[in-house]
């Protein structure tokens, strides 16, 4: 068979012979790059594992090309274009924003569950500068729009592909030309769903219903969801749709940060021993730190992962009081993380704004300042296409034992933050950060609990999970103090688009 221009591991060439056959069986030949119609209307799901490093995403990676070149479609869920009797479709989703830009950052262009679950609906003139964007139109003439922007919404375009960011740069707001979101209604044909560790129940539902081939790729030495079972959905799967890779490809070019992750499958290894394998990893290799205390300088954009919420609301005011945060309102620069959206039923349209532009629980934030209006503040979104919006926002300080939540400013309604300058194992996966601290105390903790989960040590499975976290350097904080920061908070280094977004009424 003739394989993508890339060296496939053993185990790699034999899922990719598995995923071939399967694909066949929906109507792709990737071996002659050919479309056919489907051979049955019959389900089908597999799941590709592996450990961080065994080349999950090299695999997946190599899969959408190859799907790409034999004529299938990628669905990126900004704007799907005309709809032919003959298309075939591929989707590649995250859970989250971070987690799909981690997909993008490698060159795969991956969008959010949300964003296939809930399509735009376009303004009919707007929506033909979509289609000549897309080659499917000739350049039209729109009125309020002069060459110049349909030449920047042109060039954003070559850049990005991006329809929404295409027309933000030719000094459009969402609301100009999106008129509304509605729930899918049309299936696609195949799904390859990163991150598949978190997905619950009800999201593996949601992606039956769409794609009836669905790949799922995932890491099981991760923590299932919280409000899971306590198990993950490909585990429910038969060994024969269950794919698994061994070899560890990162560790050829001598990962520290993946040796330690990989050295925690050792049943007879005690925390202490590994401890000591971190201290032993540092000496030799600077990506790896045995940190004295938490750098605050660093929680601003890299949350410090912690096991006890108790532990997260300490670190939080540390943090805000290392910066001399007054208590009644925010700083230019402060992390948050939303917690969802509240809104009542009659304000769907508004909430599927929200979540469309990456304003989903667990989303990665920064706060730029208040907005024009009260109760509206202007966010940094990590990981959204389009990252500047502002929103009406509720943001919650929590307070340490059953004290009430302090809220320092609120809207009404709208989205909902938590301060973000520390954040649980179980929230940070799908997420990757340059540098990760690690608040050992915790996992040291857990350890002297001695729970075990689905056959493994909790400490074990929330040590892999965080150091898994680093793309670069792991901070691991061994004492409960924190250093001064040596510089103030800053919004510098967030780059504004042409023209920031406006969601839940017009802020201007």
């Amino acid at each position: 068979m003739s394989l993508p221009a890339l060296t496939f591991s053993e185990d790699q060439a034999h899922a990719w012979d598995q995923i071939s056959t399967v694909l066949r069986q929906s109507g792709v030949d990737l071996d002659d790059s050919l479309l056919m119609p489907p051979r049955s209307d019959a389900q089908s799901v597999l799941a590709v594992i592996g450990k961080a490093g065994s080349g999950k995403t090299m695999l997946l990676a190599a899969l959408t090309k190859a799907l790409a070149e034999a004529g299938v479609d990628i669905v990126s869920g900004d704007w799907e274009g005309k709809r032919r009797k003959d298309r075939r479709t591929l989707a590649i989703l995250a859970p989250t924003n971070k987690a799909a830009s981690v997909l993008r950052s490698r060159g795969v262009p991956a969008t959010t569950i949300h964003r296939i679950l809930y399509t735009p609906v376009y303004d009919p003139q707007y929506e033909k500068v979509a289609e000549w964007l897309a080659g499917q139109g000739d350049r039209p003439e729109i009125e309020g729009l002069s060459d110049v922007a349909l030449d920047r919404a042109w060039a954003s375009y070559q850049a990005n592909t991006s329809v929404p960011a295409a027309l933000a740069a030719a000094g459009l707001r969402g609301s100009d030309f999106i008129t509304g979101w509605k729930r899918r209604e049309d299936p696609l044909d195949i799904g390859l769903i990163d991150e598949s560790s978190m997905l619950d129940e009800k999201q593996f539902a949601d992606l039956q219903d769409i794609f009836p081939t669905l790949m799922l790729f995932g890491d099981p030495a991760q923590l299932p969801p919280v409000q899971s079972s306590g198990g993950m959905v490909f585990e429910t799967l038969p060994p024969e749709r269950t794919l698994t890779l061994h070899r560890i490809h990162r560790q050829d070019a001598g990962n520290p940060i993946l040796d330690l992750a990989h050295a925690l499958a050792d049943p007879a290894l005690e925390f202490h021993d590994f401890e000591r394998m971190i201290e032993d990893a540092a000496k030799t290799d600077e990506r790896v730190v045995m940190a004295g205390r938490v750098e605050a300088d660093l929680m601003a954009r890299s949350p410090v992962l912690v096991w006890r919420n108790a532990t997260r609301i300490r670190l939080i005011h540390a943090f805000r009081g290392a910066f001399n945060a007054p208590i009644d309102e925010l700083l230019e620069g402060e992390p948050l993380i939303c917690d969802g959206i509240e809104l009542p039923l009659k304000h769907r349209k508004k909430r599927l704004d929200l979540e469309a532009r990456g304003l989903i629980k667990g989303a990665q934030v920064v706060y730029l300042g208040p907005g024009k209006r009260p109760g509206f503040s202007r966010l940094h979104v990590f990981g959204a296409e389009e990252p500047q919006v502002s929103a009406a926002s509720i943001v919650k300080i929590e307070q340490e034992g059953d004290a009430e939540p302090f809220i320092p400013f609120a809207a009404r309604m709208g989205a909902t933050f938590l301060h973000g300058a520390a954040v649980t194992i179980h929230k940070a996966q799908g997420s990757q950060w340059d540098t990760v601290q690690v608040f050992a105390p915790d996992i040291y903790a857990a350890s002297r609990m001695g729970r075990v989960e689905a056959g493994q040590p909790l400490w074990k499975r929330l040590a892999y999970v965080a150091i898994t976290r680093a793309e670069r350097e792991l901070r691991w904080v061994v004492r409960p103090m924190l250093a001064k920061p040596k510089s103030e908070l800053t919004i510098a280094d967030l780059s504004a688009p042409a023209a920031p977004l406006t969601l839940t009424g017009e802020d201007t």
